[in-house]
């Protein structure tokens, strides 16, 4: 397994975009955390900080797609590394002006969140190219999603200590320093500069005028949902249990989980249509949340919650795949960040539907929100089973993507050249 991985990170430029775009996207994995611990060291309240987190996080999905077509269209250097600039020139400003008056402190986080390079985006579509054969960009999806894993738990813990060693006007300055230097990192590498997308159809709906690609999205709201809720659910299961560090060994081992699983599923090698794989593991994750509201015990709530994280990971890995099987040409780029865009709405839909839902009938219902988002989002690939098969409204066959114009990728691989 972990042979595999030293292989694949061998390649040339791989390690390098791999770890570049982690760095750079650790402004928008600690944003909202490092906001909400600004506000409060300027004075402000809770409802202050949980409002900018929220605008900063409404304004990061609304520039992701877009950012994500201007890549497309222009490529990367041209459009990541200005942007780069731009957000953390908006989270700079926060630091400088504070949170008084108001106004420039929700320009800031709106500037610093519409800003927020497509990172993640732009490494899946740079793999074909770099790494050349379709096992091989199937392991990188992998490692890509377990990456993520390491980077949403390691990313609070070094805002945490940037704030303990300096404050938290310096820990969002020197985050978005770092996160413009993962960026630049990544543009001025050859992979970068010399990746264009295919030639694009021009049509106003860009990735959005794939079914099957709508289908995925529509599903992986859901896993949002219950991704957002279970933060919430978390919170109230540790109070109940009177001692704060429970919270973060249940998200610990959520985390681990979808390591473990991240690790496993990128070790091998898959047979057969990714569509039909993605509604296995999708059922499986689903099934992984519904015993969380159970509530047992912490030994065996940290227990479930190392389960309900094991699907995670091969989800997203396999999403990846998806998405670039239905991105329509010349669309790659937007439609993996349409992916981190509901992705996040989901998230914020969850947390907002958990809160209520522990304040009715306590922390169960809170878990509760997590297994029906992990159900609703198997309903949407069942019920759209034709579309991601390949077969549009009128049954004629969806033309696979061409998204690489390097045409590195094996012949047959849909993010390659088609053959």
């Amino acid at each position: 397994m972990a042979a595999g991985y030293g292989e694949l990170l061998r390649s040339r430029h791989a390690a390098r975009l791999l770890c570049g775009t982690l760095v750079g996207r650790l402004p928008s994995a600690t944003g909202h955390i490092a906001i909400v611990l600004f506000v409060r060291a300027e004075g402000g309240g809770y409802a202050l900080a949980g409002a900018l987190a929220a605008v900063y996080g409404l304004a990061t999905a609304v520039g992701q797609p877009l950012l994500g077509r201007a890549v497309d269209l222009y490529g990367q250097p041209r459009v990541m590394l200005p942007a780069a600039v731009l957000s953390g020139a908006g989270m700079a400003a926060l630091a400088v002006v504070g949170i008084d008056p108001l106004p420039p402190a929700y320009a800031a986080v709106v500037m610093a969140g519409i800003f927020t390079p497509p990172l993640e985006g732009g490494l899946r579509a740079l793999w074909p190219s770099v790494l050349g054969r379709a096992d091989r960009v199937h392991a990188a999806y992998a490692l890509d999603a377990v990456a993520q894993e390491v980077m949403f738990t390691a990313g609070p813990l070094l805002v945490t200590l940037f704030v303990a060693w300096w404050s938290p006007g310096a820990a969002l300055l020197v985050i978005n320093v770092l996160g413009v230097l993962g960026a630049l990192s990544v543009v001025v590498s050859a992979p970068s500069r010399r990746w264009r997308s295919a030639p694009r159809e021009a049509h106003w709906l860009g990735a959005l005028r794939s079914p099957g690609l709508l289908a995925l999205l529509g599903s992986f709201l859901f896993v949002g949902v219950a991704l957002g809720s279970i933060t919430v659910a978390a919170v109230a299961y540790a109070d109940d249990h009177g001692r704060e560090s429970v919270y973060g060994w249940l998200m610990a081992a959520l985390g681990l989980g979808a390591l473990i699983g991240g690790a496993v599923y990128g070790a091998r090698q898959f047979a057969g249509e990714p569509e039909r794989r993605l509604r296995l593991l999708v059922g499986l994750l689903a099934l992984g949340y519904l015993p969380l509201a159970l509530t047992p015990g912490v030994a065996a709530m940290t227990g479930l919650a190392v389960v309900s994280g094991l699907f995670l990971a091969p989800a997203l890995a396999c999403a990846f795949v998806v998405v670039d099987r239905h991105a329509p040409r010349g669309t790659v780029t937007e439609a993996f960040s349409w992916l981190v865009t509901v992705f996040g709405v989901g998230a914020a839909l969850g947390t907002g539907a958990a809160g209520p839902a522990v304040e009715w009938g306590g922390t169960a219902p809170g878990f509760w929100v997590a297994g029906a988002g992990g159900v609703a989002a198997l309903l949407v690939l069942l019920a759209t089973t034709r579309v991601l098969n390949g077969r549009g409204r009128g049954g004629d066959p969806v033309v696979l993507s061409e998204n690489d114009r390097n045409g590195a990728a094996e012949p047959g691989f849909s993010a390659g050249h088609q053959a």
